[in-house]
Protein backbone atom coordinates (compact mmCIF):
# COMPACT_ATOMS: atom_id res chain seq x y z
CA UNK A 1 0.00 0.00 0.00
CA UNK A 2 1.43 3.39 -0.93
CA UNK A 3 0.94 6.49 1.15
CA UNK A 4 -1.85 7.91 -1.02
CA UNK A 5 -3.86 4.71 -0.61
CA UNK A 6 -3.33 4.87 3.15
CA UNK A 7 -4.47 8.49 3.28
CA UNK A 8 -7.71 7.55 1.53
CA UNK A 9 -8.53 5.19 4.37
CA UNK A 10 -7.58 7.06 7.52
CA UNK A 11 -5.81 9.94 9.20
CA UNK A 12 -2.09 9.21 9.29
CA UNK A 13 0.14 10.08 12.23
CA UNK A 14 3.59 11.58 11.74
CA UNK A 15 6.19 11.34 14.51
CA UNK A 16 7.18 13.94 17.10
CA UNK A 17 10.32 15.89 17.91
CA UNK A 18 13.69 14.31 17.21
CA UNK A 19 15.68 16.99 19.07
CA UNK A 20 13.57 16.63 22.21
CA UNK A 21 14.28 12.91 22.29
CA UNK A 22 18.00 13.33 21.61
CA UNK A 23 18.23 15.72 24.57
CA UNK A 24 16.95 12.94 26.83
CA UNK A 25 20.10 10.95 26.12
CA UNK A 26 22.27 13.75 27.55
CA UNK A 27 25.01 13.10 25.02
CA UNK A 28 28.42 14.65 25.53
CA UNK A 29 30.80 16.24 23.04
CA UNK A 30 32.67 12.93 22.96
CA UNK A 31 29.44 11.08 22.16
CA UNK A 32 28.79 13.35 19.20
CA UNK A 33 32.36 12.98 17.94
CA UNK A 34 32.71 9.22 18.27
CA UNK A 35 36.02 7.72 17.22
CA UNK A 36 35.89 9.01 13.67
CA UNK A 37 35.66 12.69 14.61
CA UNK A 38 37.61 12.58 17.89
CA UNK A 39 40.10 15.15 16.64
CA UNK A 40 37.70 17.31 14.61
CA UNK A 41 38.74 20.97 14.33
CA UNK A 42 35.61 22.41 15.96
CA UNK A 43 32.99 21.47 18.54
CA UNK A 44 30.24 19.28 17.08
CA UNK A 45 27.86 18.87 20.00
CA UNK A 46 24.47 20.10 18.81
CA UNK A 47 24.95 18.74 15.30
CA UNK A 48 22.17 16.22 15.78
CA UNK A 49 22.31 15.03 12.18
CA UNK A 50 25.89 13.85 12.73
CA UNK A 51 24.56 11.25 15.17
CA UNK A 52 23.39 9.25 12.15
CA UNK A 53 27.09 8.44 11.71
CA UNK A 54 28.39 8.44 15.29
CA UNK A 55 25.37 7.19 17.27
CA UNK A 56 23.10 5.41 14.76
CA UNK A 57 21.69 3.14 17.49
CA UNK A 58 20.34 6.20 19.32
CA UNK A 59 18.57 7.49 16.22
CA UNK A 60 17.16 4.05 15.42
CA UNK A 61 15.90 3.68 18.98
CA UNK A 62 14.08 7.03 18.76
CA UNK A 63 12.46 6.02 15.47
CA UNK A 64 11.31 2.77 17.05
CA UNK A 65 9.81 4.60 20.03
CA UNK A 66 7.70 6.70 17.71
CA UNK A 67 6.70 3.71 15.62
CA UNK A 68 5.72 1.77 18.73
CA UNK A 69 3.64 4.78 19.79
CA UNK A 70 1.61 4.52 16.59
CA UNK A 71 3.38 6.78 14.10
CA UNK A 72 2.63 5.92 10.47
CA UNK A 73 5.30 8.29 9.15
CA UNK A 74 8.76 8.82 10.63
CA UNK A 75 11.09 11.62 9.57
CA UNK A 76 14.75 11.12 8.85
CA UNK A 77 17.17 12.83 11.21
CA UNK A 78 18.28 15.29 8.54
CA UNK A 79 16.71 18.63 9.43
CA UNK A 80 20.00 20.52 8.97
CA UNK A 81 21.84 17.94 6.88
CA UNK A 82 22.69 19.99 3.83
CA UNK A 83 26.08 21.52 3.16
CA UNK A 84 25.01 25.11 3.87
CA UNK A 85 23.96 24.39 7.47
CA UNK A 86 26.69 21.80 8.02
CA UNK A 87 29.26 24.51 7.25
CA UNK A 88 28.77 25.70 10.85
CA UNK A 89 30.69 22.57 11.85
CA UNK A 90 33.03 22.50 8.81
CA UNK A 91 31.25 19.31 7.72
CA UNK A 92 29.93 20.30 4.29
CA UNK A 93 31.58 17.28 2.67
CA UNK A 94 29.54 14.91 4.86
CA UNK A 95 26.13 16.05 3.59
CA UNK A 96 25.51 13.13 1.24
CA UNK A 97 26.83 10.54 3.69
CA UNK A 98 24.72 11.80 6.60
CA UNK A 99 21.51 11.88 4.57
CA UNK A 100 22.13 8.43 3.14
CA UNK A 101 22.78 6.99 6.60
CA UNK A 102 19.75 8.73 8.09
CA UNK A 103 17.43 7.41 5.39
CA UNK A 104 18.74 3.87 5.79
CA UNK A 105 18.31 3.97 9.58
CA UNK A 106 14.70 5.15 9.28
CA UNK A 107 13.99 2.69 6.45
CA UNK A 108 15.23 -0.22 8.54
CA UNK A 109 13.03 0.74 11.50
CA UNK A 110 9.93 1.38 9.38
CA UNK A 111 10.29 -1.86 7.44
CA UNK A 112 10.62 -3.87 10.65
CA UNK A 113 7.32 -2.50 11.96
CA UNK A 114 5.58 -2.96 8.62
CA UNK A 115 6.71 -6.59 8.56
CA UNK A 116 5.16 -7.13 11.99
CA UNK A 117 1.87 -5.48 11.00
CA UNK A 118 1.42 -5.43 7.21
CA UNK A 119 -2.06 -3.97 7.59
CA UNK A 120 -0.44 -0.82 9.00
CA UNK A 121 2.38 0.13 6.63
CA UNK A 122 4.97 2.59 7.91
CA UNK A 123 6.45 5.30 5.73
CA UNK A 124 9.71 7.27 5.77
CA UNK A 125 9.73 11.01 5.08
CA UNK A 126 13.04 12.56 4.10
CA UNK A 127 13.23 15.69 6.25
CA UNK A 128 14.40 18.79 4.40
CA UNK A 129 14.70 21.74 6.77
CA UNK A 130 14.63 25.47 6.01
CA UNK A 131 18.42 26.02 6.11
CA UNK A 132 20.23 28.56 8.29
CA UNK A 133 20.46 31.16 5.51
CA UNK A 134 17.50 32.88 3.90
CA UNK A 135 17.04 34.06 0.33
CA UNK A 136 14.34 36.64 1.07
CA UNK A 137 15.84 38.52 4.00
CA UNK A 138 19.13 40.30 4.54
CA UNK A 139 21.21 39.33 7.59
CA UNK A 140 22.54 42.89 7.63
CA UNK A 141 20.02 45.48 8.91
CA UNK A 142 22.16 48.23 7.39
CA UNK A 143 22.07 46.67 3.93
CA UNK A 144 18.59 45.31 3.14
CA UNK A 145 19.60 44.34 -0.37
CA UNK A 146 22.39 42.02 0.78
CA UNK A 147 21.94 38.24 0.63
CA UNK A 148 24.26 35.75 2.30
CA UNK A 149 23.60 33.11 -0.33
CA UNK A 150 22.25 32.73 -3.87
CA UNK A 151 19.30 30.73 -5.16
CA UNK A 152 21.61 28.42 -7.11
CA UNK A 153 23.71 27.68 -4.02
CA UNK A 154 20.61 26.80 -2.02
CA UNK A 155 19.18 24.65 -4.82
CA UNK A 156 22.48 22.80 -5.29
CA UNK A 157 22.68 22.03 -1.57
CA UNK A 158 19.14 20.70 -1.57
CA UNK A 159 19.77 18.65 -4.71
CA UNK A 160 22.61 16.83 -2.98
CA UNK A 161 20.39 16.20 0.04
CA UNK A 162 17.49 14.95 -2.07
CA UNK A 163 19.79 12.59 -3.98
CA UNK A 164 21.04 10.98 -0.78
CA UNK A 165 17.58 10.70 0.78
CA UNK A 166 16.18 8.96 -2.30
CA UNK A 167 19.25 6.69 -2.52
CA UNK A 168 18.61 5.78 1.12
CA UNK A 169 15.07 4.67 0.41
CA UNK A 170 12.65 7.35 1.63
CA UNK A 171 8.99 7.18 0.55
CA UNK A 172 8.32 10.92 0.47
CA UNK A 173 10.32 14.15 0.57
CA UNK A 174 9.19 16.56 3.28
CA UNK A 175 10.09 20.23 2.90
CA UNK A 176 9.29 21.46 6.40
CA UNK A 177 9.34 24.37 8.84
CA UNK A 178 9.30 26.80 5.94
CA UNK A 179 9.70 30.41 7.08
CA UNK A 180 11.08 31.69 3.75
CA UNK A 181 9.11 30.52 0.73
CA UNK A 182 11.98 31.30 -1.62
CA UNK A 183 14.12 28.72 0.16
CA UNK A 184 11.23 26.28 -0.22
CA UNK A 185 11.04 27.09 -3.92
CA UNK A 186 14.73 26.26 -4.21
CA UNK A 187 14.04 22.91 -2.54
CA UNK A 188 11.12 22.27 -4.90
CA UNK A 189 13.33 23.18 -7.86
CA UNK A 190 16.00 20.77 -6.65
CA UNK A 191 13.47 17.96 -6.25
CA UNK A 192 11.93 18.55 -9.68
CA UNK A 193 15.39 18.67 -11.23
CA UNK A 194 16.24 15.35 -9.60
CA UNK A 195 13.01 13.78 -10.85
CA UNK A 196 13.67 15.05 -14.37
CA UNK A 197 17.07 13.37 -14.37
CA UNK A 198 15.90 10.23 -12.55
CA UNK A 199 12.39 9.63 -13.84
CA UNK A 200 12.23 6.17 -12.24
CA UNK A 201 12.91 7.59 -8.77
CA UNK A 202 9.98 9.99 -8.39
CA UNK A 203 8.65 10.44 -4.86
CA UNK A 204 5.72 12.25 -3.32
CA UNK A 205 6.38 15.72 -1.91
CA UNK A 206 5.05 17.01 1.40
CA UNK A 207 5.25 20.71 2.22
CA UNK A 208 4.90 22.23 5.70
CA UNK A 209 5.20 25.92 6.46
CA UNK A 210 5.55 27.88 9.67
CA UNK A 211 3.35 30.76 10.82
CA UNK A 212 5.59 32.56 13.25
CA UNK A 213 3.16 34.61 15.34
CA UNK A 214 -0.38 35.98 15.72
CA UNK A 215 0.00 37.98 12.50
CA UNK A 216 -0.74 34.81 10.55
CA UNK A 217 2.30 35.34 8.34
CA UNK A 218 5.53 33.52 7.66
CA UNK A 219 8.78 35.14 8.77
CA UNK A 220 9.34 36.41 5.24
CA UNK A 221 5.96 38.16 5.34
CA UNK A 222 3.54 35.96 3.40
CA UNK A 223 -0.01 35.31 4.46
CA UNK A 224 -1.08 31.68 4.60
CA UNK A 225 -3.00 31.96 1.34
CA UNK A 226 -0.02 33.58 -0.40
CA UNK A 227 2.26 30.83 0.88
CA UNK A 228 -0.13 28.16 -0.35
CA UNK A 229 -0.41 29.78 -3.77
CA UNK A 230 3.38 30.10 -4.02
CA UNK A 231 4.12 26.40 -3.60
CA UNK A 232 1.17 24.56 -5.11
CA UNK A 233 2.89 24.33 -8.47
CA UNK A 234 4.85 21.48 -6.88
CA UNK A 235 1.63 19.43 -6.82
CA UNK A 236 2.40 18.10 -3.34
CA UNK A 237 0.86 15.12 -1.64
CA UNK A 238 0.10 17.39 1.30
CA UNK A 239 0.51 20.91 2.55
CA UNK A 240 0.43 21.91 6.17
CA UNK A 241 1.88 23.75 9.12
CA UNK A 242 4.33 22.81 11.85
CA UNK A 243 6.46 24.39 14.57
CA UNK A 244 6.43 27.95 16.04
CA UNK A 245 2.94 27.64 17.50
CA UNK A 246 1.14 25.28 19.81
CA UNK A 247 -2.07 23.63 18.66
CA UNK A 248 -4.24 26.19 20.46
CA UNK A 249 -2.67 29.05 18.51
CA UNK A 250 -2.50 27.10 15.24
CA UNK A 251 -6.15 26.09 15.02
CA UNK A 252 -7.44 29.03 13.00
CA UNK A 253 -4.63 28.71 10.47
CA UNK A 254 -5.27 24.99 9.98
CA UNK A 255 -8.96 25.67 9.50
CA UNK A 256 -8.13 28.25 6.83
CA UNK A 257 -5.69 25.93 5.12
CA UNK A 258 -8.21 23.09 5.07
CA UNK A 259 -10.53 25.34 3.08
CA UNK A 260 -7.80 26.41 0.66
CA UNK A 261 -5.95 23.18 -0.05
CA UNK A 262 -6.64 21.02 -3.07
CA UNK A 263 -4.37 18.32 -1.59
CA UNK A 264 -4.13 16.57 1.77
CA UNK A 265 -3.59 18.74 4.85
CA UNK A 266 -0.99 18.07 7.57
CA UNK A 267 -0.55 19.62 10.99
CA UNK A 268 2.09 18.92 13.60
CA UNK A 269 2.25 21.71 16.19
CA UNK A 270 4.60 22.18 19.11
CA UNK A 271 3.63 20.97 22.58
CA UNK A 272 2.24 24.41 23.35
CA UNK A 273 4.34 27.55 23.58
CA UNK A 274 7.72 27.39 25.36
CA UNK A 275 7.96 28.54 28.97
CA UNK A 276 10.52 31.00 30.35
CA UNK A 277 13.13 28.24 30.32
CA UNK A 278 12.45 27.35 26.69
CA UNK A 279 10.77 24.08 27.65
CA UNK A 280 7.36 22.78 26.61
CA UNK A 281 4.78 22.02 29.28
CA UNK A 282 1.74 20.87 27.28
CA UNK A 283 0.88 17.34 28.30
CA UNK A 284 0.26 14.53 25.78
CA UNK A 285 -3.47 14.34 26.46
CA UNK A 286 -3.79 18.11 25.96
CA UNK A 287 -2.09 18.11 22.56
CA UNK A 288 -4.12 15.07 21.53
CA UNK A 289 -7.36 16.79 22.52
CA UNK A 290 -6.64 19.73 20.21
CA UNK A 291 -5.78 17.49 17.26
CA UNK A 292 -8.82 15.30 17.90
CA UNK A 293 -10.95 18.44 17.64
CA UNK A 294 -9.35 19.33 14.29
CA UNK A 295 -9.96 15.80 13.03
CA UNK A 296 -13.62 15.91 14.09
CA UNK A 297 -14.00 19.22 12.28
CA UNK A 298 -12.63 17.66 9.09
CA UNK A 299 -9.54 19.87 8.92
CA UNK A 300 -6.73 17.30 8.63
CA UNK A 301 -5.36 14.19 6.94
CA UNK A 302 -1.98 13.95 8.72
CA UNK A 303 -1.32 14.89 12.36
CA UNK A 304 1.64 14.68 14.69
CA UNK A 305 3.95 16.78 16.81
CA UNK A 306 6.89 19.14 16.54
CA UNK A 307 9.07 20.76 19.24
CA UNK A 308 8.55 19.39 22.73
CA UNK A 309 6.46 16.42 21.65
CA UNK A 310 7.45 12.87 22.60
CA UNK A 311 6.31 9.31 21.91
CA UNK A 312 3.72 9.82 24.66
CA UNK A 313 2.24 12.74 22.72
CA UNK A 314 2.18 10.66 19.55
CA UNK A 315 0.59 7.72 21.37
CA UNK A 316 -2.26 9.89 22.66
CA UNK A 317 -2.73 11.54 19.27
CA UNK A 318 -2.84 8.19 17.47
CA UNK A 319 -5.45 6.83 19.83
CA UNK A 320 -7.59 9.97 19.70
CA UNK A 321 -7.82 10.14 15.89
CA UNK A 322 -7.85 6.45 15.01
CA UNK A 323 -11.61 6.22 14.48
CA UNK A 324 -12.15 9.63 12.90
CA UNK A 325 -12.61 9.93 9.16
CA UNK A 326 -9.95 11.95 7.34
CA UNK A 327 -10.64 15.29 5.72
CA UNK A 328 -12.32 14.83 2.38
CA UNK A 329 -10.42 15.95 -0.67
CA UNK A 330 -12.25 18.86 -2.35
CA UNK A 331 -13.87 18.51 -5.73
CA UNK A 332 -12.16 21.07 -7.94
CA UNK A 333 -13.98 22.87 -10.69
CA UNK A 334 -12.35 22.67 -14.08
CA UNK A 335 -12.91 25.12 -16.90
CA UNK A 336 -12.34 24.04 -20.48
CA UNK A 337 -10.37 26.47 -22.64
CA UNK A 338 -13.15 26.75 -25.22
CA UNK A 339 -15.53 27.91 -22.49
CA UNK A 340 -13.36 30.84 -21.47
Amino acid sequence: MNIRAALEKRILVIDGAMGTMIQRYKLSEADYRGERFANWQSDVKGNNDLLCLTKPAVIEAIHKEYLAAGADIIETNTFNAQRVSLADYHMEALAYEINLAAARIARKAADAFTAENPWKPRFVAGAIGPMNKTLSLSPDVNNPGYRAISFDEVADAYYEQVTALVDGGVDVLLIETIFDTLNAKAAIYAIKKYFALHNDQKKEIMISGTITDASGRTLSGQTLEAFYTSVMHAKPLSIGLNCALGAKEMRGHIEELSQLASCYVSAYPNAGLPNAMGEYDEQPHETAHFLEDWANEGFVNIVGGCCGTTPDHIRHIAVNVQNIKPRKMPLLETVLEDQL
